[in-house]
């Protein structure tokens, strides 16, 4: 086994619980982790429990604080091998009654946080880093009640597989995931119209997935050097569906998440 100073780095944001958990306690064998979270205690209890010295509050919805954690990397001489922008926020309420500061909030953490992240980084990864985004379904499809989180995840693919196309031929690559429906806290913190916390449950299709799973594939796919993941049938299917035939896409769509059209904004 390595010894822990000459094992390569990775930062994961959205660290202290969900997918970003299980992804940090699957690498913690091979890698030193820079754990990011807004959440203080939580993350202070993973780093604790990872032996991780390295872990940093930092709310990903403010340009200063993402400046504030790269002036950090860059004075701890910290090159990392894998980038994982995973830390993300959902809403569930109509557009109609959804308030801009709740779709830009969203749109912060979930596209500009990672982009700006990944440009101020990308002078601090190896040759041959890992740059890894955790997208969604939603980028790809329309999800009733969803339009700025599907807005942004939208943005997260095009930007990324843009910067694909760019950085071909110079070592690094990238891996985009796309999940469908996750038991992550993402869903449990949602936000309502007016920005505070959604009260009404959810409604969801298809089976809900394991977080520790996810990250398991997530690991397999990065280690194959996959351009992107689709974890699941219902992922596929989606995509393949409303790719040819979007009016039957959201006419079913609609019909499952009905109770969206009437849930408290």
């Amino acid at each position: 086994m390595q010894s822990t100073s000459s094992r390569p780095w990775a930062l994961i944001t959205g660290a202290a619980s969900g997918l970003g958990l299980d992804l940090a306690k699957q690498l913690a064998t091979h890698y030193q982790l820079v754990l990011v979270d807004v959440q203080k205690d939580a993350l202070a209890r993973v780093a604790k429990t990872l032996e991780c010295r390295n872990f940093f509050i930092c709310d990903l919805a403010v340009p200063a604080e993402i400046d504030a954690l790269v002036d950090s990397i860059s004075q701890q001489h910290i090159t990392l091998s894998i980038l994982i922008n995973n830390a993300g926020i959902t809403h569930r309420s109509l557009a109609s009654f959804t308030q801009t500061s709740v779709i830009e909030k969203v749109m912060r953490v979930n596209y500009f946080a990672p982009v700006q992240l990944t440009q101020s980084l990308t002078p601090f990864l190896s040759h041959d880093a890992n740059v890894i985004n955790i997208s969604s379904m939603a980028g790809w499809m329309p999800v009733l009640g969803r339009a700025g989180y599907c807005a942004s995840k939208a943005a997260l693919h095009q930007y990324f597989e843009t910067l694909r196309a760019e950085w071909q031929g110079n070592g690094k690559h990238i891996l985009m995931v796309y999940p469908s429906f996750l038991d992550t806290p993402i869903e449990h913190n949602a936000l309502n119209g007016l920005g505070s916390k959604a009260t009404h449950k959810r409604t969801m299709v298809g089976a809900m997935g394991s977080s520790k799973d996810m990250a398991a594939q997530i690991i397999s796919a990065m280690n194959k050097g996959q351009k992107r993941l689709l974890p699941d049938w219902f992922t596929r299917v989606s995509a393949l569906l409303y790719r040819l035939m979007p009016n039957v896409y959201l006419y079913l769509m609609r019909r499952r998440l009905s109770r969206e059209l009437s849930s408290p904004q």
